[in-house]
Order: structure tokens, then C-alpha cells, then sequence
């Protein structure tokens, strides 16, 4: 076997100087950013903050580097930041002369006659030092990769680790003022009072459900936990369709664990009330074909896309769904499931911390693109362990310090039916029955509430056998979806089905 090669430490800088050609950077724009400093000492903080952490690296100069370096320190020391300060401070530490003595300081500060341009010119620094960052990592790359120095998988995971670092050093929003907030909160308020609807968010299209949450509501994360068998994916599907039929959101719905094909099967036999095990048996009757095909028009119109691409990262989740937004103006996002995203590794981390690293990425980018974003998640053993009462709790959650945390609510699915227990504490039957705890909701109360899980169908719906409409929002509602049933319509018998294409061969439970 191969013995392992040591890692190649992609964070390091290139030396520019024996490149061939000049890297990307502004003497000018690099002497201007000091030159506020030097002019007025406010503009320090407006630079700090859009350097973040790199600091002095970010300029490309070196003597610019030894410059704010003492700017820093003497900023730290609450100390004055002007011309004679600097050179007193460059003084000390021995650095004086390195970059051109005092007639280099003076240079600077004539530079400019105000700081009202300094946002302006660092965010310019700062863009030349992301450029030279990604030539820096490509140029790594590409010498490991030819002299196969490193494992390619850990290349790959250093890289995708260097690659999401620079994207996460954009310049970070701005705080508001509370008068700003309060005017926007102002006419979200009267939006809100001038709807007519309980339903502030993206309606999950079971009433019971919508009562507790008021819908989905942008920037939050939900987590969907249960069991395995438990219909995780099956309500996950009813939510992504009810919000893409019903409430003309467009979805974006990413399938961890099962083909997209099999997703789109689910979707066609829970719309037409068609057993799934019959479809994937070819035991189809024209009479279940005529419901199928009556039943695809809705799905067909619907904006819900699924991305199936496995063992996906965090990474490129977050860049497709970005691409998404742009190009289809996406208002909800689903994960099944979270523990399957593969995370940005460095080979440090432990699990609990790889996952809390993906929760958290989740959680920016509901809030970067203000919609919800829906992510499954996967429960221990302990609820089946447990004597008495199973329904899931909080602790439960598998790796879920940081899930638990990072969420906005936490909705665990529950079917007492699975563990024998035939009826409820108040005597009713749990046939067909799941149960819905919110088992954390930051903006609203926890409870439970039970819906109707039809399982050979696939098909999750209201216990009052109504969904809560797009027209109760205002919207178009697709005549069908009324009641959460079927309307029969009496259609010609169907053409042959090519059998290959139609049925999923897997042998994957289909629920």
C-alpha cells in the first residue's frame, strides 16, 4: 500500500516575486486605504471591519503590511493614529527605516484630502487579496497534484476547505438602527394585518399544522426529525408540494438518499391515491393509470426541483441553491437529510463538530437568502429503547448539540403504530395516524398535532381532511388539491407505458 504523503499546506501565500507575471494589486489603492488612516482616525474601524481576520496581509506591499500592522497596535492601545504616532510606533518595534522612513509617511499622508472614499478603497485592497488568495491555492493544487504529493481525497478536502474560506470573507453586513428596523417592522405589520390570514409564511398545507407555526417563515431553519420508516421523506415531499402547488413557491429540493426518479414516482402515486408497490410491481390497471395521468398536470406546473447529486457538500449545496435563487427565484429549500451533506473537512474535526458545521451553514443560508430551509435529520435509538411514552425529544437528536441550537424549530415525526401501541391516551385509534411534536419553535408555542399518514400511498393529509389552501392565501388553488383528495375525471384508456423508464427497479422500501 501506498505509505501516506504529508499534507501540503494550501493556506500558505505563493512568493508573487518569482512569478512570471505581475499578481493582482494597487500600489495606489494601498497607499490611499493608509492614507485615511492617517488623515482621521475613524476610518480604521471601517477597514478593520472589512478586512476581518486577515489583516495586515491583505495588503500586498510589505511595507504596507509593517504600516498597518503598527496602526493596529496602536488602535488596540486606544492610542491616536496620525503621522507622528506611526513613525514613533515603527520606531520601536525597529521598522522604521524598512519602509521608507518618515518621507514615506509624509508621502502617504498627502495622498488624500479626505477619508470619505476609504469603504470604497478597501473593499478594492480586499478583492485583490481574495484574487491573489485563489492563485495562490490553484498554484498548491496544481503542484500536488502533479508530483501526487497528498491523498487525492485529502487534496480535495483541503482545497474545498481553502475555496470555502474565501468565500466566507465577504465583507460582513452592516448593524441597522433600531429607527430603520422599527419602520420596516411598522408595514410588516400592516402587510401582515391587511392579509387576512393566519398564514404569515410559506403554508405547510395541513391547517392543524399551520395553527402552531403560521407557515414557514423566511431566514428559518426547520428540522424535521424521526426514525427511520417514520415518513420523514414522504412528509418532506407533501410540504415541498403543497408549498409548489398551493402557494406558487418555487422548491428546491435536495435528495441525499433517493434517486430523483424515486421522488418523482412518490409525488404522482401520493397526488393520485395509487399504491406505490403496485407501480413498482407493474401491476398498473388502466383505471390507476387514468389516475396518474390525471393527476400530473398540477405536479407538471408546479416550480419544485430536485437535485439528487450524492454524498453533496455543504459547499456546493450552498452554491446551487444561490445559483437557484438567481435563476428561479427559489423561496424554500428542503435537505434529506443532514447527516448525509458531506461537510468541509480538515481532518480535525469530529463528527458532532462536522455536523454542527453543516447546521450552521444551513442556518446562514436560510438567513443569506431569507427563505426556510427544511432539513431532515435522523433520531437515535434511544426513543426505540425507551419503555412507556416514545415520542422523540430534543435529546434525541443524533450529533445534536448545534442542531438543536441552531434551528428554529424542531418538529419530530412520531407513529405509535410503528412500536405496536394501538391506541392513544385518550382512547382514539393510531391506525394511519403520525404524530407532529414541535418540540421547539423560537417565535411560537410547542404542541402536538396529528395528521393522517396513508402509507401505501405515500400521502400525508389533515385529520380534518382539508388542506390549507392557496386560496386562503390569496392564491390560485389547482381545483384538485380541494379537500386533499381526488377528483375522478373520466378519460380515455392510456397508450402503452414503457415499463423501464416508468418503474424504479430499487429495492429500497418505498417509504
Amino acid at each position: 500500500m501506498k505509505p501516506r504523503q504529508p499534507q501540503v499546506d494550501l493556506s500558505r501565500d505563493i512568493d508573487f516575486s518569482k512569478e512570471s507575471r505581475v499578481p493582482p494589486y494597487s500600489l495606489e489603492v494601498e497607499q490611499e486605504v493608509l492614507a485615511c488612516i492617517l488623515l482621521e482616525e475613524d476610518p480604521i474601524e471601517q477597514v478593520i471591519q472589512i478586512f476581518g481576520d486577515n489583516g495586515e496581509a491583505v495588503f500586498y506591499e510589505k511595507r504596507h503590511q509593517i504600516i498597518y500592522k503598527a496602526m493596529m497596535q496602536l488602535y488596540q492601545k486606544r492610542q491616536a493614529i496620525d503621522l507622528i504616532t506611526v513613525s514613533e510606533e515603527l520606531s520601536r518595534v525597529g521598522e522604521l527605516d524598512n519602509i521608507g522612513g518618515r518621507p514615506y509617511l509624509g508621502e502617504l499622508s498627502g495622498k488624500v484630502i479626505s477619508a470619505a472614499n476609504i469603504e470604497f478603497y478597501a473593499r478594492l485592497v480586499k478583492e485583490k487579496f481574495l484574487y491573489r488568495r485563489l492563485i495562490s491555492i490553484s498554484s498548491h493544487i496544481s503542484s500536488a497534484a502533479y508530483n501526487t504529493s497528498m491523498e487525492i481525497f485529502d487534496l480535495v478536502e483541503n482545497a474545498s476547505q481553502q475555496f470555502f474560506n474565501i468565500s466566507q470573507a465577504g465583507i460582513k453586513k452592516r448593524a441597522s438602527s433600531i429607527k430603520d428596523l422599527l419602520k420596516t417592522a411598522t408595514r410588516m405589520i400592516e402587510n401582515l394585518g391587511s392579509s387576512h390570514s393566519s398564514v404569515t409564511g410559506i403554508g405547510s398545507g395541513f391547517s392543524e399544522l399551520d395553527e402552531y407555526t403560521a407557515g414557514f417563515q423566511p431566514s428559518d431553519m426547520i428540522i424535521i426529525a424521526a426514525r427511520p420508516s417514520a415518513g420523514k421523506t414522504a412528509f418532506a415531499l407533501a410540504l415541498a408540494r403543497n408549498a409548489a402547488v398551493n402557494f406558487n413557491t418555487p422548491v428546491l429540493f435536495f435528495s441525499l438518499e433517493m434517486a430523483e426518479i424515486q421522488l418523482a414516482l412518490r409525488l404522482m402515486c401520493a397526488e393520485a391515491y395509487v399504491e406505490s408497490q403496485l407501480v413498482r410491481r407493474g401491476q398498473i390497471s388502466p383505471e390507476m393509470m387514468n389516475k396518474i395521468i390525471n393527476s400530473m398536470d398540477s405536479l407538471a406546473e408546479a416550480k419544485l426541483f430536485i437535485d439528487d447529486t450524492p454524498g453533496i457538500s455543504i459547499m456546493e449545496l450552498s452554491a446551487k441553491t444561490r445559483r437557484m435563487k438567481q435563476e428561479h427565484g427559489i423561496g424554500m429549500v428542503v435537505v434529506d437529510y443532514l447527516q448525509l451533506v458531506t461537510p468541509v473537512r480538515d481532518g480535525r474535526s469530529n463528527r458532532e463538530q462536522e455536523i454542527a458545521q453543516i447546521s450552521r451553514s444551513l442556518k446562514a443560508l436560510a438567513k443569506e437568502l431569507n427563505i426556510p430551509v427544511i432539513a431532515l435529520a435522523q433520531l437515535n435509538r434511544s426513543v426505540e429503547q425507551r419503555s412507556g411514552d416514545r415520542r422523540p425529544q430534543l435529546s434525541d437528536l443524533r450529533e445534536s448539540g448545534s442542531i438543536e441550537q441552531d434551528a428554529d424549530m424542531v418538529m419530530f415525526l412520531s407513529r405509535p403504530e410503528m412500536y405496536g401501541t394501538k391506541n392513544f391516551e385518550d382512547g382514539s385509534s393510531t391506525k394511519d395516524i403520525a404524530e407532529v411534536v414541535i418540540g421547539k419553535q423560537r417565535n411560537g408555542p410547542i404542541g402536538t398535532l396529528r395528521l393522517l399518514f396513508l402509507k401505501n400511498y405515500g400521502r400525508f393529509q389533515s385529520t380534518a381532511n382539508s388542506y390549507l389552501s392557496a386560496a386562503d392565501n390569496g392564491q390560485h388553488e389547482p381545483e384538485h388539491a380541494r379537500g386533499g383528495g381526488y377528483m375522478e375525471a373520466s378519460l380515455p384508456e392510456p397508450p402503452p407505458l414503457d415499463m423501464d423508464t416508468f418503474i424504479n427497479n430499487s429495492d429500497a422500501a418505498p417509504f
